[in-house]
């Protein structure tokens, strides 16, 4: 049987062998052939394009921050600016209880100051 030393820790070993049986780190490169290996292409090029975002302004989730605001202003205890966003259901709710009972108004209005223009619901 053909020997050889192990690089790391100097003890004879097999010619073939891959890993040291006394130390137990790789000695040789695993040996593989073109054959074995599958060809694999990565293509990282995103040609793709969301319909809903072509950049004409307000897409379908998008709301401006200040049309919503100006609703909340001035017509907020109807629910405009729930309405606005669709929110139909806190829109009626707004309709019938005065915004509920203007404290859901004032806290709206706080809230669409500090949202980003524009935003999404």
């Amino acid at each position: 049987m053909e020997e050889k030393f192990c690089k790391f820790c100097g003890e004879k070993i097999a010619k073939d062998a891959v890993l040291c049986p006394h130390c137990g780190r790789q000695v040789e490169e695993l040996k593989s052939s073109k054959a074995d290996q599958p060809n694999v292409i990565i293509n990282n090029s995103n040609m793709n394009s969301n319909a809903n975002n072509t950049n004409t302004g307000v897409g379908p989730n998008q709301k401006n921050k200040w049309v919503a605001l100006i609703l909340c202003i001035f017509i907020g205890i109807f629910g405009a600016h729930k309405f606005y966003e669709g929110k139909i259901g806190m829109g009626v709710l707004y309709l019938f209880t005065g915004g509920l009972c203007g404290v859901g108004v004032i806290v709206d209005f706080i809230t669409l100051l500090f949202k980003p223009n524009p935003y999404y619901v």
